[in-house]
């Protein structure tokens, strides 16, 4: 009996749990290493000030300053630069924390076609768009792509056929449904309805012999076109730059002596700046319908 006792403390003290043991990491270090470069161009991106800052190696009026202030560079409010931080620090933290199974690897395929989705989009879009190409955007698509790459070439072979082929599809109907409802945000597809009395001012400024003149490629013009929403296409526009940014300069913009843009002329007043609606409404003697009818009721009740 007594030898039974002495035994059981020290089976208990061998069956007994020891401290936890944090797992050891094994990161993907060459998809981190990409991620961490990704992270460095776009940090740096979404630091600068859209009209004010210019990117290393790109001039004024360059393709990163056409690109970089364009409505191509947001989303939400928030610099594209900065979503695409977001995407490469998604990365990095799959590619270092996460355990090296099949669920990393399907995690780092998605963000990374997602990711380069996007990418291909915004290039696309910049050279379509706005004739202009960023060497740091390039830089970037260079980055993602390689991480694309480097998953893609590595992956595990646990699980059948079939699986893989549902799984291509879903990643491939994922990466067009985020690509399709960035390019609606995008181009304003999602606008409200058009404002009546913005419609009103800009067929006002159309009759009343206004011209604005401006570029596909200007920020300054894009931002003047938002300010009407869906009426902006009712503006009276002239486009100065009809083959392109390096091409010659429409004919009636020569005639008319346009030197910047956007330029209006409003009873033969030249305005060089972006006007607000107001702005516009005040220079083209425009009284918006309430107004008309606020000034209509005054009179009559004096």
């Amino acid at each position: 009996m007594s030898r039974n006792r002495k035994q059981r403390p020290e089976r208990a003290r061998a069956t007994s749990p020891g401290p936890a043991k944090t797992p050891k990491l094994d990161p993907d270090r060459p998809v981190a290493i990409l991620a961490g470069v990704g992270l460095l161009i776009t940090g740096y991106l979404a630091m600068l000030v859209p009209g004010a800052d210019a990117p290393l190696f790109c001039g004024p009026e360059s393709g990163c300053d056409v690109v970089q202030g364009s409505r191509y560079s947001s989303l939400l409010g928030l610099p594209v630069a900065l979503w695409g931080f977001g995407l490469y620090l998604l990365i990095l933290w799959s590619a270092v924390v996460m355990p090296p199974r099949l669920k990393r690897w399907h995690r780092l395929m998605w963000l990374s076609s997602i990711g380069l989705g996007i990418s291909l989009y915004l290039t696309v879009t910049g050279l379509i768009q706005l004739d202009a190409w960023c060497v740091w955007c390039m830089s970037s698509l260079a980055v993602i792509t390689a991480i694309f790459l480097t998953v893609l070439l590595r992956r595990p072979e646990t699980a059948p056929g079939m699986l893989w082929m549902i799984f291509n599809r879903n990643l491939l109907l994922g990466v067009l449904l985020v690509v399709g409802v960035l390019f609606a945000w995008q181009n304003e597809l999602l606008r409200p309805p058009e404002n009546p009395e913005l419609k009103a001012l800009a067929i006002h400024l159309d009759e009343s012999g206004a011209m604005y003149y401006g570029a596909f490629w200007c920020p300054n013009c894009q931002q003047q076109r938002r300010l009407f929403g869906r009426s902006a296409d009712r503006l009276p526009y002239v486009e100065c730059s009809p083959e392109g940014r390096g091409g010659r300069i429409a004919f009636e913009c020569v005639a008319n002596d346009i030197t910047g843009y956007p330029t209006w002329i409003i009873d033969g007043r030249r305005f060089q700046q972006v006007l607000t609606p107001e702005q516009l409404a005040l220079h083209s003697d425009f009284d918006y319908p309430d107004q008309g009818r606020d000034r209509e009721s005054t009179e009559n009740g004096q």
